[in-house]
């Protein structure tokens, strides 16, 4: 972890309560989610301090690659700078927000939102098809694991007729396309199970 990096948090207790129980599941529209963290105000935060206190929830985008049918879900394992969650599998892409994603002091929260979103698929696939437009599906927070507690995921799904569209980096440890209803087989990280749970219901 980089020491001096700063990522985008918005304070707990500004965020509607039913995103922060101690495990939310929350299907929303993009617009409500825009409004409401827009409404609630955001800052960039020493990482280093962020991981620390629970009272501040950093915004992660975490994108889901699936083929249109549903049939097959991306997974990947975990080998990442976040050591508490190596070695479990994972279906999402993404990572935090940083000041880097804003372009000018007056983008507005999606815009940085979006603009973080695709620099983390940039980072993360070498290939993916330019047509092919990230749909926000909700919220998932949880106070069970020491990551949950300090983070907040703006899930996203991608969803494609050809898994060929898609080519991973070196992050994506072992990445390969699973039949979606076999991943409760797996050692999933708790963010999976319930982003998965939300693509479900989607």
């Amino acid at each position: 972890m980089d020491k001096n990096e700063k990522v985008l948090c918005i304070k707990r207790d500004l965020l509607p309560e039913s995103w922060v129980t101690k495990k939310s599941i929350v299907p929303l529209k993009l617009k409500e989610f825009v409004e409401n963290c827009s409404t609630a105000g955001f800052e960039f935060v020493k990482r280093t301090y962020a991981e620390n206190d629970s009272s501040l929830k950093q915004i992660i985008p975490y994108i889901a690659l699936q083929t249109k049918d549903h049939g097959k879900t991306a997974i990947y394992q975990r080998q990442g700078s976040e050591k508490r969650l190596h070695d479990l599998w994972s279906l999402g892409i993404g990572g935090h927000i940083n000041p880097v994603d804003v372009n000018k002091k007056k983008d507005s929260f999606k815009e940085i939102l979006i603009t973080g979103m695709q620099r983390e698929l940039d980072e993360e696939l070498e290939k993916m098809s330019e047509e092919i437009a990230p749909e926000f599906v909700g919220v998932i927070s949880e106070d069970i694991t020491d990551v949950g507690k300090v983070h907040l995921g703006a899930v996203f799904t991608i969803t494609t007729n050809n898994t060929a569209n898609f080519l991973p980096g070196e992050e994506l440890f072992q990445f390969s396309w699973a039949k979606t209803n076999t991943l409760h087989k797996l050692n999933l990280e708790l963010w999976s199970t319930m982003a998965l749970e939300l693509l479900t219901d989607n």
